[in-house]
């Protein structure tokens, strides 16, 4: 078994500072970018509107969010940068491996240290100095950095598997926006009967007679681009192509509003249903779980889509389970079996509720009733059935993919207190 040692002993805070006008986007952390549930960190929205310096963090360092340290914000620093007072730079000592002592405190035990001596009540802050008594094993530099070495090369495929599945969204998104924003989806017009301009291209074009080209052929040109007629919709205040219908997202969506159970059908044991009461319960693409319940009573099933419908209003994840789910989220899955056409609509429809959160007018929540009636715009089949064949194989790919970081991430929670207190070694492993 090892012997510990406080946290005080293998670093120190960092004391350095970093001017405003050497910050940018990508290198300003707050507690806001840095992720919860120890998911790193994302690029900030915006810098500091004022300020002469702020705390400086390097290459090696430990950043902690210092405010409510129950989200267990976590992140090991990979470039300089500057943070806010809020965020905690530990500087790990000469004679430590930095990754050792930050897999040390990426166990759920320093932020329940944490926690202990924090103040506060809305709002809890910890306690610096009680932070650094928090104990952590005491072994050579050489055993810490290969324990580090483990589970980096766990963290390293999920880093990695977290950027192919960015670029995947990427792709749907851009994919999306070209065939239902601008309406330029690939048509063969060549098979149709059409009159064209003076500039040789098709001054009309219904949907009816005009054959879809292969959802493949990059040399297709898009429809609206090339002369497809377009049709006013007072619904949706904006043109779409003739032949297209729209509705409202019941339209096309099987939707599941969630309530809450009682109190006393919470269990802590994995025989109930999994149980989210809203989008802080998960991550990104896949679930931290928090409580579960004997007796639930509105239900996701596996696949579904789980929109909050709570502040922040249009969050979204997937369903990796069948699960009982709170009065923060609804459920939603296709009614046409294109759940990545859906998916995309609720991504498009979490794009306007950013814009007016932005604008100004925030969304504290919407009602079953907005959400029901949500105006959306209905594809043709034809359309419709090419999307599915185009995107459906690149959504799922990413849910395989969150599926695998699910398991790494267990794995390596498994093993890091295994290693860290003597009960696994690594030449074992």
């Amino acid at each position: 078994m090892s012997k510990y040692i406080p946290l005080g002993k293998t670093c120190k805070y960092s004391s350095e500072k970093i001017k405003l006008d050497e910050l940018t986007l990508g290198s300003y952390i707050t507690t806001d970018n840095i992720l919860q549930n120890k998911q790193g960190v994302t690029i900030a929205t915006n810098l500091p509107p004022q300020g002469n310096s702020f705390p400086k963090y390097n290459p090696g360092n430990i950043l902690v969010g210092n405010i409510r340290p129950y989200l267990k914000k976590i992140w090991f620093a990979d470039n300089d940068g500057g943070c806010s007072a809020d965020v905690l730079v530990f500087d790990v000592k000469k004679g430590f491996y930095p990754k050792f002592v930050y897999y040390a405190m990426f166990q759920d035990d320093f932020f329940v240290h944490a926690m202990k001596g924090s103040k506060g009540t809305k709002m809890p802050r910890g306690d610096k100095n009680q932070m650094m008594e928090y104990q952590i094993p005491d072994i050579d530099f050489n055993s810490q950095k290969q324990i580090a070495n483990v589970l980096s090369s766990l963290d390293s495929k999920i880093a990695l598997n977290n950027r192919i599945n960015a670029e995947l969204e990427a792709i749907a998104k851009m994919v999306y926006d070209y065939w239902f924003v601008q309406f330029d989806f690939p048509f063969d017009f060549a098979s149709t009967s059409l009159s064209n301009n003076a500039q040789g291209k098709p001054a009309s074009a219904s949907i009816e007679g005009v054959t879809p080209s292969h959802p493949i052929n990059n040399n297709a040109p898009g429809y609206k681009s090339s002369g497809g007629k377009m049709v006013w919709s007072e619904e949706l205040k904006r043109e779409v192509p003739a032949g297209w219908a729209v509705g409202e997202l019941k339209d096309i969506a099987n939707i599941t509003m969630g309530q809450s159970p009682a109190g006393e059908s919470y269990n802590e044991d994995r025989n109930g249903m999994v149980f989210y009461q809203g989008c802080t319960d998960f991550g990104t693409r896949f679930p931290t779980i928090r409580k579960y319940t004997t007796e639930p009573t509105r239900f996701a099933r596996q696949g579904d889509i789980l929109l909050s419908v709570r502040a922040p209003v249009g969050t979204l994840n997937i369903a990796k389970e069948d699960c009982c789910i709170g009065r923060g989220l609804a459920a939603l899955n296709s009614k046409d079996n294109c759940i990545a056409f859906l998916f995309g609509v609720m991504v498009n429809l979490k794009q306007i509720f950013d814009r007016r959160n932005v604008d100004g007018t925030t969304f504290g929540s919407i009602t079953k009733d907005d959400l029901f009636t949500l105006k959306v715009v209905k594809p043709s089949n034809e359309v419709l059935e090419m999307y599915h064949k185009l995107i459906n194989p690149c959504f799922e790919k990413q849910n395989l993919i969150a599926d695998e970081n699910q398991q790494l991430s267990s794995l390596r929670d498994w093993l890091l207190p295994m290693l860290m207190n003597g009960q696994v070694s690594v030449s074992e492993l």
